[in-house]
């Protein structure tokens, strides 16, 4: 009988102890959001795990919003790293998008804002399209790590004036490129039934998550986040690791400015990736990382990207209309907002414990 009782005991302790932990970890929130999106469509939406096959891609629900949210998960990781380094956002990312798609339209079709011949090699083009973000994001460290500028004060000039660089590059017209290669990258590869982006995304999170855990950069950060004068004091550039984040960001945006341009056939600078960057600061939200730096979660920041993309396609499923989407978005912020507080969260820590500590009595 008295090892019954030591049994119940060990039990009740260890399921206590897990929730209490699970209730520390900062992917509770984003995954509990995730699944009450998931149990949502599935009750609405008969066919949500459907997958075929049409026109050599595997299609359905879910492929849907892994593709459409490709574009979002390549920014949300720069986001990240910004965020995590420098304790403020960059906004300018749906600028540098334009600006990286645009030197790449502009050296696939030369003079001419119309046609199926590249003018370049296609990977000379891309690599100066992402060389190009790189640039935008260095303009952005530079500021933010010798001049220690605010991350978002100093992003609100290429937020500004982004666009219209990229216009200038285009002369003000939409570069359509009609050449069927240039839909490898945001379509399809020949012979591959998943998408291009889901791949390109996929892929592109690997790299971040092996960059940042098998090589010092991640710790590095992370430290820099935490106490930057700190991390000078025992021998950290802390002014050098904003500075590749913000570089890191640019190619990122860069990247998914091209992966974005390519699965339309075009070059549109006054379109391309609009609002991305507040959606990027939301799922790194959303995934339970500190918007004023140090610690992040790369898998916290990609399911909350991959969640925000779950509500839109659900939300469009529901007929809510396009400018009728940030109101719901601006409510998941006031939830976010109100979870992250100091206030809140010692409310819910007394609360626990005084949950945990009757069961314990009742238990006893």
């Amino acid at each position: 009988m008295s090892d019954l009782k030591g049994n119940n005991k060990l039990s009740k302790s260890t399921f206590i102890s897990f929730a209490k932990s699970l209730a520390s970890n900062r992917l509770t929130f984003s995954v509990v959001v995730l699944l009450i999106v998931v149990v949502q469509n599935i009750i609405t939406t008969p066919g949500f795990f459907k997958i075929t096959i049409a026109n050599g891609l595997i299609s359905g629900y879910i492929p849907n919003i892994l593709d459409e949210a490709s574009e979002l998960v390549i920014v949300t990781l720069g986001m990240t790293l910004v965020t995590a380094a420098s304790g403020g956002q960059d906004i300018s990312a749906g600028a540098i998008m334009a600006v990286a798609a645009s030197f790449c339209g502009l050296m696939l079709n030369g003079s001419e804002y119309r046609t199926d011949v590249f003018h370049s090699p296609y990977l000379l083009a891309l690599l100066v399209g992402l060389l190009g973000g790189a640039l935008c994001g260095a303009f952005n460290g530079f500021l933010v790590s010798k001049l220690r500028m605010p991350p978002m004060l100093t992003s609100l000039i290429l937020f500004t004036a982004g666009r219209s660089i990229a216009k200038q590059i285009t002369h003000g017209q939409t570069i359509y490129i009609m050449n069927p290669v240039y839909k490898w990258l945001g379509v399809q590869i020949p012979g591959v039934p998943i998408r291009t982006t889901i791949i390109v995304s996929t892929v592109t999170v690997i790299f971040i998550t092996l960059l940042t855990r098998l090589t010092s950069l991640g710790l590095y950060i992370q430290s820099v986040g935490i106490n930057d004068a700190s991390s000078r004091l025992v021998g950290l550039k802390s002014s050098v690791i904003k500075f590749l984040t913000f570089v890191l960001y640019g190619v990122l945006a860069g990247l998914a400015g091209l992966v974005g341009s390519s699965s339309v056939g075009s070059v549109n600078s006054g379109e391309l990736g609009l609002g991305i960057e507040m959606d990027a600061i939301l799922a790194v939200a959303l995934g339970g990382n500190n918007l004023g730096g140090g610690k992040f979660s790369i898998a916290g920041s990609i399911i909350g990207a991959y969640t925000i993309q779950a509500i839109t396609t659900t939300l469009y499923a529901m007929n809510v209309r396009a400018d009728q989407l940030n109101v719901f978005k601006a409510l998941i912020i006031i939830v976010i907002i109100v979870a992250s507080s100091d206030v809140f969260k010692t409310k819910i820590k007394h609360f626990t414990q005084k949950i945990f500590s009757k069961n314990v009595s009742v238990g006893g």
